[in-house]
């Protein structure tokens, strides 16, 4: 660490939690972050202050004004640029220490798990079902944490998933296929701060994931009701009969 990061970090070196040695964990790590919209843009945001060295950001869309609401990546100057080269700018511009991988694509199969495989955290910001069940099976092969978030209307949730610890459950063990209704923000609208609180507490548990500080919400839903300012932290237990993780699913898949 030079004296330019020492600078740079030093609030968080500051703590006990974190110090040197933590700092330089973080300057160590690989977020991969799915996902440059209204939750990957705190996240990214703040991971890259925080000076985590490598972020890699994979999104497939452009920007467009309905987005600028929320999605505090992009500006007015962002219209009809690509998401991920948006993202790769104002993190760049934020902190010149982050090399910043840009990906325009949608993540699938193999190319999911090759970069799933190369991250020490998967930051799940995604708005669909199907990309958060790949992104779900993808860490559970590689064993590699997952923080997931989710914001809609007035409402967020938040989980973190870590394959190698065996009292983990994971994303499906909260969701099956076809049993919740998929809902989006364009059909039912968001707050803007919504995705502000929860795209932060994703950041939150990913950097402690990195740096080993505090204990993150492996096993617990945290959700958050904005009209009322409410937080609640409920107990997510693994599934037995999860069709991912469960030791069946497991012998069917040959792990």
């Amino acid at each position: 660490m030079n004296d330019q990061q020492l600078i740079r970090y030093s609030r968080q070196i500051l703590l006990p939690q974190i110090g040197y040695e933590g700092q330089q964990k973080l300057l160590d790590g690989h977020a991969l972050i799915i996902g440059a919209g209204g939750l990957g843009s705190p996240a990214a945001l703040y991971l890259a202050a925080a000076g985590v060295g490598r972020l890699t950001l994979a999104d497939h869309d452009v920007v467009e004004l309905s987005n600028l609401q929320r999605q505090i990546l992009h500006d007015s100057h962002s219209l009809g640029r690509a998401k991920a080269d948006s993202a790769r700018a104002r993190l760049t511009a934020l902190n010149p220490d982050v090399e910043v991988v840009a990906l325009q694509q949608r993540l699938q199969a193999d190319a999911l798990h090759a970069l799933v495989a190369q991250a020490d955290v998967v930051l799940d910001a995604s708005d669909n079902f199907a990309t958060r069940f790949a992104i779900n099976a993808a860490c559970l092969a590689t064993a590699t944490p997952l923080v997931s978030g989710a914001a809609i209307r007035f409402e967020g949730q938040l989980s973190v998933f870590e394959p190698a610890r065996a009292d983990s459950p994971c994303y499906r063990c909260l969701y099956r296929d076809g049993e919740e209704a998929e809902q989006t923000c364009a059909d039912n609208g968001v707050l803007a701060p919504v995705v502000g609180v929860i795209g932060s507490l994703q950041a939150l548990e990913a950097i402690k994931l990195l740096s080993g500080s505090g204990d993150t919400l492996c096993g617990r839903l945290l959700l958050f009701d904005a009209l009322r300012h409410e937080f609640r932290s409920i107990r997510l237990r693994r599934d037995p009969d999860c069709p991912v993780c469960s030791s069946g699913a497991a012998q069917a898949a040959g792990r």
